[in-house]
């Protein structure tokens, strides 16, 4: 079974197993309604002495894992962070935590996990980690990818909240793995001349939907037919997620005086091994011939090649998409041939941008 005394220190923190000694501070938190205390935390304060004294220690106890308190410099309790549903034959052991909604965004989740990994893998015999998180949870699904965890799938419905079934990511980390957080493109703003290139947000959505259903977009790509704001939605909270398992990244251009949407751009199929990806786009009806579009193009794919070390880039266009053929032209991009029947039957011209190609 796990030390009961166990103790890790990392940067800013200490990882201990809780005491009577945390029972103001777990009163506290039991009477604000803060939630991330470990499965089995009371609900009311007058229990807290006895879940200190028994309760959260069963799970040591039983030799399937262990309950730690995250504690910052000044031995304030700010998350916690547990070991579960170890098989010590198999090797394996499953991690869950939360962080006190006060102290979230700084980055504590991610540190407690690297150090509760590194004690696993150096002090146990223990070869396998599992992580699991909630689709819909960018914030720990985040956390996991930080701490290097390998994103293997998704479980659909697999977990049912108040508020109905939820998908459920499952990552894992084996003892050999680098531990080094996971390739995924930084949440960033570029800005040219004329525009703020950011990334897609749920204010986007109404624009998106927009573009997405106009007759121009509808022939000449390969959205949806009757897209509709559910389908913007959608592709708004999967951009994200896109991100996190290093599959690329969706972008808004918006004019910097009004900030009115003006296209959409967006980066997939990212291979890291070889560092290429390709990009594709959607003008809103209204920004179309203005240049816009070419210029949050340029703007991506030199962030790419220069800041992100990216090899090439590739870009497709319909052959008889003459507007979609110049945003690729005056963006630098490259033509290089045809694929036949490449979408719905139509011939695609294929345009790449290499390092090269920026001197």
């Amino acid at each position: 079974m796990f030390d009961p005394r166990l103790e890790i220190t990392t940067e800013r923190l200490v990882l201990r197993p809780f005491g009577l000694h945390d029972a103001e501070r777990i009163r506290s938190v039991v009477r604000s309604g803060a939630r991330f205390l470990p499965p089995g935390a009371p609900g009311h304060v007058a229990s807290v002495s006895q879940w200190l004294a028994n309760g959260v220690h069963e799970l040591q106890r039983s030799g399937q894992g262990i309950h730690l308190a995250m504690a910052d410099g000044d031995g304030v309790i700010v998350g916690a962070i547990s070991l579960f549903k170890t098989a010590w034959g198999a090797g394996t052991t499953e991690v869950g935590y939360g962080v006190h909604p006060l102290y979230r965004g700084r980055g504590f989740a991610t540190e407690a996990l690297r150090g509760l990994v590194a004690y696993v893998f150096a002090e146990t015999l223990l070869r396998r980690i599992d992580l699991t998180a909630n689709l819909d949870n960018p914030a720990s699904l985040s956390v996991a990818r930080k701490a290097g965890f390998t994103w293997e799938g998704v479980l659909r419905a697999a977990v049912l909240d108040d508020d109905g079934p939820h998908d459920l990511v499952v990552f894992g980390m084996l003892r050999g793995d680098s531990r080094a957080p996971g390739d995924m493109l930084p949440r960033t703003q570029l800005r040219t001349a004329r525009l703020l290139v950011r990334p897609l947000s749920e204010q986007d959505v109404p624009d998106l939907a927009a573009t997405g259903a106009d007759p121009l977009t509808q022939a000449m790509t390969g959205v949806p037919r009757d897209y509709s704001e559910a389908h913007a939605r959608a592709f708004v909270a999967a951009s994200e997620r896109m991100r996190l398992r290093g599959d690329g990244m969706a972008w808004a251009a918006v004019e910097l005086t009004g900030g009115r949407f003006a296209a959409n751009v967006d980066i997939r199929d990212v291979d890291w091994a070889n560092r290429t990806c390709e990009l594709g786009y959607m003008a809103a009806p209204w920004a179309r011939g203005k240049g816009y579009t070419a210029e949050a193009v340029a703007a991506i794919a030199r962030w790419l090649l220069r800041e992100q070390r990216f090899e090439r880039l590739k870009l497709r266009a319909s052959v008889s998409n003459h507007a979609s053929l110049r945003v690729a032209e005056k963006a630098g991009f490259v033509r290089e041939g045809v694929e036949r029947n490449a979408l719905r039957g139509e011939d695609l011209v294929v345009f790449s941008l290499i390092p090269s190609d920026l001197w």
